[in-house]
């Protein structure tokens, strides 16, 4: 098919391939410069849906337009399921649709990127482009900024049932922390949120919604990549469909992929970029062999540990006229929620140097992603595993751009992620009897009281396991044998190519990873302005 240019009369020194939270950063932060010209490409559109505004509703954003709606090839460790994986297909990715939690991970895990030889990356390097991001409402400290277009603030509502979970981790033993972001982070509190006046605030808002006023950024929705343009070892644009049509455009600088853990693998594919032999057996021509993309594929398992509660106080009765009007007035009251209110962190075993286990909690039924419903008031945990051994997969499984790849995450494929969740489980049972849940507790709903022994509770993890929404590492930086971009996220073999998204990262962070995925972008402007 013949490719049409996008404005023959205009040209670009940048196209960043996702507006997701990293391409809206790259996009605001490269055309601060006014003579620089960048074109962002989103396969998704604006974003118009009321319920992207309102906290509490971002599960009824799952499975529709403004999801890529992904499913995991049948697990093997879970019984053969496939497990459902919502990715934002839309202008601010999934900043437009997750629970708005503001957590960056534990310091360590970016010494250990810097350990695994990515100079640079360590946490007192990183830290800076955190705090660059960042509008923290509590104020400026050694570890916040002020100022910048990520605000982070603290919940505006917080229900009954959340304030008897502190209670509860405080009666076990577990401290309270008032920064997870802070001087350190095991402990429990009350989960910072990516908000502004009781709405979601996500990068769009944060930086692209001002960047868009600026006349050296064009913004091309419902653009589907579908190959990097390469002329022998160099990357000279990109091919999209749109409307239809095939349509290129060709950037005089680089080309840079942010299209996130599933999309910018699969796009390097597609490009002939990835382990030769596999390309080739999926149709491919290979064009550079690059064994490691697609690989390291890492994601946070959790499971829901669900009661009932005896007094109808939780966010299950939220919907309502009242409450709406409370939001859209005064924006407070159940619906400026993020239903997972809190958390906390900690060491399941003695002996490790970081917390292996996060621990949500929320004032509601939570099962299969939020769109499981029950008529009962409900509460629930939602224990997770932030360091998976475990390491997975992205590969295509077709020639045709528009099919989704195959992705294999592999959960739970080591005894010791078994054990840790196994853990996790036990722990949110002794958290749901302490004497603060006594006057809300009422029958354990799963995996049910009768299910005690580890083979039990192992039994339930294979059946109800599901993802955290944290996938990272399928182009990994390094300087290994599967590395696929250098510590200044350069394709390794391919110039003018750069990768800035969660596929980056050599191992997932310890915590939720939309502040990372800032992070990694903020950087990667930097470099890039530096010409390196």
């Amino acid at each position: 098919m013949a490719l049409a240019m996008t404005d023959k009369s205009k040209t670009y020194d940048y196209l960043v391939v996702g507006a997701g939270s990293a391409g809206c950063v790259l996009a605001a932060r490269l055309t601060e410069d006014r003579r620089t010209r960048v074109l962002l490409l989103e396969a998704g559109g604006a974003g118009g849906a009321k319920e992207i505004r309102i906290p509490a509703a971002f599960s009824k954003l799952f499975k529709t337009a403004v999801d890529w709606n992904y499913s995991t090839e049948p697990e093997a460790q879970l019984h053969n399921r496939r497990l459902y994986w919502p990715r934002g297909k839309v202008l601010g990715g999934s900043s437009a649709i997750n629970a708005m939690i503001y957590v960056r991970g534990n310091p360590a895990d970016y010494d250990h990127w810097r350990d695994l030889g990515n100079t640079g990356w360590s946490f007192a390097e990183v830290l800076p482009y955190f705090k660059k991001s960042e509008n923290q409402e509590r104020g400026a400290s050694d570890y916040h900024g002020v100022g910048g277009p990520v605000n982070v603030a603290d919940p505006r509502y917080v229900n009954p049932l959340t304030r008897a979970f502190l209670a509860a981790a405080e009666q076990i033993g577990i401290a309270r922390n008032p920064d997870f972001n802070g001087a350190t982070q095991d402990g429990a509190a009350l989960y910072q949120v990516t908000q502004k006046n009781g709405g979601r605030w996500s990068a769009a808002d944060g930086f692209l919604q001002s960047a868009r006023e600026r006349d050296n950024l064009t913004v091309i929705t419902g653009a589907h990549a579908v190959r990097v343009l390469l002329e022998g070892n160099r990357a000279v644009g990109v091919a999209f469909l749109r409307d239809g049509a095939m349509q290129e455009a060709r950037a005089d600088a680089e080309v840079i992929l942010t299209g996130g853990t599933v999309n910018s693998p699969q796009l390097l594919m597609l490009s002939g970029i990835g382990a030769a032999d596999e390309l080739n057996a999926a149709g491919i021509s290979a064009i550079h062999d690059l064994p490691g993309v697609g690989k390291n594929l890492q994601d946070h398992p959790m499971v829901s540990v669900g009661y009932l509660c005896t007094q109808k106080i939780s966010l299950d009765g939220a919907e309502t006229l009242g409450n709406f009007l409370r939001w859209l007035l005064w924006k407070n009251g159940p619906l400026a929620s993020n239903v997972a209110e809190a958390g906390l962190f900690l060491r399941t075993r003695v002996g490790l140097a970081v917390p292996d286990l996060q621990l949500l909690f929320g004032p509601a039924y939570y099962r299969g992603h939020g769109l499981v419903r029950r008529k009962e008031h409900c509460f629930g945990f939602g224990p997770t595993l932030i360091s998976p051994e475990s390491r997975g997969t992205i590969s295509l499984r077709s020639v045709n751009p528009l099919a989704a790849p195959a992705i294999r995450a592999n959960y739970l494929s080591t005894d010791a992620d078994l054990r840790t969740m196994i853990a996790g489980v036990r722990l949110a049972r002794r958290l749901a009897h302490a004497k603060a849940f006594d006057a809300f507790r009422g029958e354990e709903l799963h995996p049910g009281a009768a299910m005690e022994s580890d083979a039990e509770i192992s039994e339930f993890l294979r059946n109800e396991l599901e993802t955290l929404y944290h996938p990272v590492g399928t182009c990994k930086m390094g300087n290994d044998a599967l590395a696929v971009v250098d510590a200044r996220l350069r394709v390794r073999g391919i110039e003018r190519l750069r990768v800035a998204d969660a596929s980056i990262m050599p191992r997932v962070p310890a915590g939720n990873t939309n502040a990372p995925v800032i992070m990694i972008a903020e950087k990667a402007a930097e470099m890039i302005r530096e010409g390196a």
